[in-house]
């Protein structure tokens, strides 16, 4: 048996937490000196607590999964006879995945020949997501663990995401983008377009002229390299925008992408204190993303 784990960074939502049988590590958000669990079911908090609260500028931070967290989840089912195949958010973004790796070399001592897999997803939010959703597919349809390794790892740079921000502010504050002083600031109503590069690190590649017009670049992008788009999910995952906007990029995405289905999501509180109130991404398996933020 396998149990297939992500972490907060991979925002699920709870139905398709449910629909695929996946857990995840928690991590935790900052705010105060108060450490809250990162909930994808967001039972402490609502989205729109959450990043007003970063609207009215107060300060939320994050941790990496802790290790007793990891401790928790990995016994629990190394308990119940799985292995285990945990993807995690990019290292480039978070020590998670090492930090399981270390965990698990404790812990698999105590389980005879029992396994666990820590993968860097060279992801985060719903790329990541979409890793864990593909290693259940591939479990369901009969791959044996060391198949499922070698697909999703295959895969990790077939993830395309088209992200976009007001400002850059928050993942600078934060140290979790790559970009040139060009991207920082409004610049006159320019608004920057970040990928997960190659390597798993933000990085702004595009700008845009105000929102409108950056909502149709991350559709016309997500076009560009989309692959196979009849047989796929496109997700949107946001941070707490407004119903109006997000079924406008519905209405972009159906028009420019033939796809199976939309999938909307929210950004959770991980990657949401990081990016922001109001970000907003498309996401969907495609060409292999090659550019990499320290080359250029």
């Amino acid at each position: 048996m396998i149990k297939i784990i992500v972490d907060s960074c991979a925002d699920l939502s709870q139905e398709l937490l449910e629909k695929y049988d996946i857990d995840y590590a928690r991590m935790n958000t900052v705010k105060d000196g108060n450490q809250t669990e990162a909930s994808l079911s967001w039972e402490f908090y609502s989205p729109k607590q959450l990043y007003d609260t970063i609207r009215n500028g107060e300060k939320v931070t994050t941790t990496q999964v802790p290790v007793e967290e990891f401790m928790r989840v990995f016994k629990l089912y190394l308990d119940q006879g799985y292995d285990i195949i945990y993807v995690g958010c990019s290292t480039k973004q978070s020590g998670s995945v090492n930090v399981g790796y270390m965990v698990a070399k404790q812990l698999l001592p105590e389980y005879e020949g029992r396994r666990i897999e820590c993968i860097d997803s060279l992801n985060a939010s719903i790329g990541e997501g979409m890793l864990g959703i593909l290693a259940t597919e591939l479990m369901w349809a009969g791959k044996d663990f060391d198949e499922i390794v070698s697909i999703v790892k295959e895969s990790r740079n077939k993830v395309n995401e088209f992200v976009t921000v007001h400002s850059l502010e928050y993942l600078k504050r934060a140290g979790r983008v790559k970009a040139s002083k060009a991207f920082f600031g409004n610049l006159m109503g320019v608004k920057p377009v970040l990928i997960s590069d190659a390597n798993g690190e933000q990085t702004a590649v595009k700008k845009a002229r105000g929102r409108m017009g950056s909502l149709q670049l991350i559709v016309d992008s997500l076009a560009e390299v989309i692959e196979d788009a009849g047989e796929q999910t496109v997700y949107i995952a946001h941070a707490d925008c407004g119903q109006e906007e997000i079924e406008q990029l519905k209405v972009a995405i159906k028009e420019k992408i033939a796809c199976k289905n939309i999938e909307v999501v929210y950004i959770g509180p991980i990657v949401g204190a990081s990016v922001g109130p109001d970000a907003i991404g498309v996401f969907a398996f495609g060409k292999e993303v090659t550019y990499k933020a320290s080359e250029n």
